[in-house]
């Protein structure tokens, strides 16, 4: 006999799957807001450097540039990051100073990128 609360919870464990397995479940990468601006700097310089995220839009006077601060230029760059290799296996860890999110971070004419 199964109890009422494992049923629930296999539904909800199927629907997950289901809207990831149909790209339903969109989530970006963004600065952890606890991390601080010295740690986030490092691994910013990483993603952007040996990581190979496209920072090119955080750069002055491109879409993202603005608000000029080490956390949302961050965001933007693990962000990149994430996207472009997470179905490698990638993650959003980057030293404990990102955290994932549902919530599209995209804002004025800076548009966060999100590949299913």
């Amino acid at each position: 006999m199964t109890s009422p609360v494992l049923k629930i919870l296999m539904v909800l464990l199927l629907l997950t799957l289901s809207l990831q397995a149909f790209g339903q479940f969109e989530e970006w990468c963004i600065a952890d807001e606890q991390t601080p601006d010295d740690e986030l700097q490092r691994a910013m310089d990483w993603a952007c450097g040996k990581g190979g995220a496209d920072c090119s839009k955080i750069k002055v006077n491109q879409p993202c540039y603005l608000p000029n601060t080490v956390r949302d230029h961050a965001s933007y760059a693990f962000n990149s990051y994430y996207q472009k290799f997470k179905h490698k296996g990638a993650s959003c860890y980057f030293n404990s100073a990102a955290i994932t999110t549902d919530l599209d971070p995209s804002h004025g004419s800076c548009k966060y990128e999100f590949l299913p």
